[in-house]
């Protein structure tokens, strides 16, 4: 789910699904059971994305962190344990678009409280911040796609080395 928020934008290609209302309302209604959203709930959107976006690519750094704590008090009530014993965020408004980063926010909860959090990265090349789960038996994985983001720093890096001017 947090993979799939965060990757509505793919700066890599310029592309926003949630910058359209058509392609929004496409994303929404296979990911939200949601037909369509407004203009300011789209930017709330947006908006949540990219500070989640941001916690991903460093969760240490204390801007990201003050960044997502403000947006779950701002769109969640307190947690609460459901009937089958998970925890869940709850939205605090009743709007749509506060149920989807809700939504989110407790899959980031959940990839957090397994210990797997460290597993969800964003691409190291500052042109793409794709969102992926690194699959690597290390867990070090920088690029989204070693064939793509990896090439392109390795060729950057080899090219700085060879011509020193």
């Amino acid at each position: 789910m947090v993979e799939d928020f965060c990757n509505t934008a793919t700066h890599l290609h310029g592309e926003d699904v949630l910058a359209r209302p058509d392609t929004a309302a496409a994303w929404l209604a296979a990911h939200s059971g949601q037909a369509s959203l407004g203009q300011p709930e789209l930017e709330a959107l947006v908006a949540a994305r990219e500070t989640i976006r941001a916690f991903i690519a460093d969760r240490t750094d204390p801007e990201a962190i003050r960044n997502v704590n403000a947006l779950i008090q701002a769109v969640a009530g307190p947690p609460a344990i459901g009937p089958d014993g998970t925890l869940a965020i709850r939205p605090a408004v009743g709007d749509p678009a506060a149920d989807l980063i809700c939504a989110v926010l407790a899959a980031l909860l959940a990839h957090g409280l397994t210990g797997q959090g460290g597993r969800l990265k964003a691409c190291a090349a500052p042109e793409c911040r794709w969102v992926f789960y690194d699959r690597a038996p290390s867990g070090n994985g920088l690029w989204c796609d070693m064939d793509i983001c990896g090439s392109r720093h390795k060729m950057r890096a080899y090219r700085a080395r060879a011509d020193p001017s």
